[in-house]
């Protein structure tokens, strides 16, 4: 045998031994996934490796939602499909969790007893007024004039600071970290029922300004500036503190919440990151079926403020309709102390229909509903500018956060979410993006500048879905690239790679993330 041939023996062998090494630590890597027996532990840290060939695309890839990846023809429908596993069953609580999600709500007292209870202050009539046709919302160029059932999916957080030694006293053992605003509450109200005035209207102006990119390009970035105008009660606390916030798309939750809560913490153990990429666990109050308040991992909302699905579809049906359930009982919504008026007026709740506004039935519909919006088919997997621009995207290190893929619970609540190799890009982490992106508003423990990484399967159909969205929390990027360009603090780096690309790199990057 020649020494050459020896040599490639050597080297195959060391190769061999390498690769046997790394899916060794892999699995010792998921000790933790207890849902798992050894053999499957390996078998997962296998396909969930990062991807290294990019002549072509990974196995599944196509399939972002594994089974329940709907291959619907696409048009403006396409993130309204049911998960594509779902059983007869399944689809006929989807289709009636439709029906919820879609039905304008109408103030008490009414007719039609099964729909009333809507306000008294609200910022929506629907739960699909706001996630157009359950994608992504848009900003309208100005908001005078708007009616009611022209709801866009832009609201304001509102939040003063802890003042009295009690409410510091709160704040320094972490029951609260900020009050609402004592007068109109947690969430500026821009509509009334009947015999109330709203409680105030959104104005934004923006500022452009360049930014110069590698090639003799120019993106021109907007700035905005949040007022609130005609108070119907009253002046605001001087210290208020406001937070946009642009409804998202609702794609993808269930398997979202099926991420092993381990998976998430795996990812926040990272400390080596040659960026200084730090996630972090945003640990939110989970309410309990007996009463009781545990610890939960956030996952859902702009800072990763919701545990659940659950518990963000009451939140939303408190806050932004004024709808009560199990998990906000209130039947006034966001109507403060302060505001007797508003607490004063008729409710929705039936005697015969349970406690609730929207009994605990209905909610769990909608949750079926929710849980169950189907990821689109990729397309172009193996376009040539499209896997460019996937390997732009591994070396710009924009999978520091954004993880391409896991495989969800064996032991799902939902049998449909159960083991499935997903591709959603999230780490489902809190970081720090970077002055720019600030809103001053501190949610739980995530800071100012604290943002959970979005999920970006779909991000490509958002305008087929609606043509006028935006992106970002508060809507301000206009495209995918400007989108980028907002990047700061632990992204700066990945950000300033995009920026230094040539313009055909940049295209195909931007040819990548159109494909999700």
């Amino acid at each position: 045998m020649s020494s050459r041939t020896l040599r490639g023996v050597a080297l195959a062998c060391l190769g061999a031994l390498s690769a046997t090494l790394a899916a060794a630590q892999a699995v010792d890597a998921l000790s933790y996934r207890h849902d798992l027996d050894a053999a499957t532990r390996a078998r997962v840290a296998q396909v969930l490796a990062p991807a290294t060939d990019f002549s072509r695309a990974e196995s599944f890839e196509a399939m972002p939602a594994g089974a329940g990846t709907t291959d619907r023809l696409v048009n403006a429908d396409i993130f309204s499909q049911p998960s594509a596993n779902l059983d007869f069953e399944g689809r006929q609580r989807f289709a009636v969790g439709n029906g919820l999600f879609r039905k304008d709500w109408v103030a008490a007292p009414s007719s039609t007893r099964a729909s009333d209870g809507l306000g008294p202050f609200f910022n929506a009539r629907s739960c699909q007024a706001c996630h157009v046709k359950d994608g992504r919302a848009h900003v309208p160029e100005s908001f005078a004039g708007l009616e009611r059932e022209e709801a866009v999916g832009l609201l304001l957080r509102l939040s003063v600071p802890a003042l009295t030694d009690a409410e510091r006293r709160r704040v320094e053992a972490r029951e609260i970290n900020t009050l609402p605003e004592p007068l109109y509450g947690g969430q500026l109200q821009n509509f009334a029922v009947p015999g109330l005035a709203a409680e105030g209207s959104i104005a934004i102006a923006y500022e452009e300004f360049p930014v110069e990119l590698a090639g003799g390009e120019t993106a021109m970035l907007r700035k905005p500036a949040y007022r609130i105008e005609n108070l119907g009660y009253g002046p605001m606390r001087e210290d208020v503190m406001v937070s946009p916030r642009l409804a998202p798309p609702m794609l993808g939750l269930g398997l979202l919440e099926a991420i092993h809560e381990d998976d998430i913490r795996a990812n926040a153990d990272r400390r080596d990151d040659p960026d200084g990429v730090l996630g972090r666990i945003n640990r939110v109050p989970v309410l309990q079926a007996d009463g009781s308040v545990t610890q939960g991992v956030g996952r859902f909302g702009w800072k990763a403020g919701q545990p659940t699905i659950t518990h963000q579809s009451a939140d939303a049906f408190a806050n932004d309709m004024g709808l009560s359930t199990r998990l906000h009982p209130e039947p006034w919504g966001d109507c403060t102390p302060a505001q007797e008026q508003c607490r004063g007026m008729p409710h929705g709740v039936q005697a015969d229909l349970g406690p609730y506004e929207v009994p605990d039935e209905a909610l769990a519909l909608v949750d079926s509903y929710a849980s169950n919006l189907a990821v689109p088919r990729r397309r172009d997997v193996n376009d040539a500018r499209v896997l460019d621009g996937k390997r732009l995207f591994y070396q710009a290190r924009c999978t520091a956060c954004h993880v391409p893929k896991y495989v969800t619970r064996r032991d799902a609540e939902r049998p449909e979410h159960a083991f499935q190799l997903i591709w959603p890009y999230t780490d489902m982490l809190l970081h720090d993006m970077g002055e720019g992106l600030s809103d001053g508003r501190p949610e739980g423990e995530a800071g100012p500048r604290d943002w959970r990484t979005p999920p970006l399967w779909g991000i490509g159909l958002t305008h087929t879905v609606n043509p006028r969205a935006s992106f970002l929390h508060d809507g301000r990027a206009r495209t995918l690239l400007e989108a980028v360009l907002w990047h700061g603090g632990e992204a700066q780096a990945a950000r300033d790679r995009v920026v230094a690309m040539t313009p055909q790199e940049r295209a195909d990057l931007i040819r990548f993330l159109e494909s999700l």
